[in-house]
């Protein structure tokens, strides 16, 4: 999936956690909180890979663990979720280097899960049980032949997120009809 792409999927990703009630931190968080922490962290998968957009800007990051790894490797696993909570969520993190509201934390996560997940609907699929090798898709979308499709994905889902609870949809039409 490409950069924006993955912009427009974590900030879909970042709204359903929040309507959807995912845990109370992200249920009461605030709004901007939420979105910038979601959209903050969706390109960091991406890290093991030098010529992706934030591969370029951190290439002294990306080239090492590019060799180590490879693409979507352990970034694009649930240790790396895992990995990225724990580190987020520290009080070392938390109370010496930056001070980050809770709610911020969690939306980090979730952007970087969402990253996770557009991935996994490419039919090259994510190793999500890394170090296990095989690679777990459902290949709904293919950037290589079908960008537009990607877009059109992204943004239908990013348009499901904001009129969910679909109700609304529902009052909205009722209204028209009056």
């Amino acid at each position: 999936m490409t950069a924006r792409g993955h912009f427009i999927f974590a900030l879909a990703s970042a709204i359903f956690a929040k309507k959807l009630e995912l845990s109370p931190v992200l249920t009461h968080g605030h709004w901007a909180h939420i979105l910038i922490g979601g959209i903050l962290t969706c390109l960091l998968p991406d890290i093991d890979h030098p010529k992706s957009f934030l591969g370029q800007k951190l290439q002294w990051l990306s080239i090492p663990i590019a060799k180590v790894f490879g693409h979507r490797g352990i970034t694009h696993s649930f240790l790396a979720i895992i990995g990225c909570s724990i580190f987020f969520s520290t009080d070392l993190l938390l109370r010496t280097i930056i001070s980050l509201p809770v709610d911020f934390v969690y939306a980090m996560v979730v952007g970087y899960a969402s990253h996770i997940i557009a991935d996994m609907l490419t039919p090259a699929g994510i190793p999500l049980l890394w170090p296990y090798r095989r690679r777990f898709c459902v290949p709904i979308l293919n950037p290589n032949k079908y960008l537009e499709l990607e877009r059109i994905f992204c943004i239908l889902t990013l348009i499901c997120a904001f009129l969910y609870p679909f109700d609304i949809l529902e009052d909205v039409i009722k209204e028209c009809k009056l």
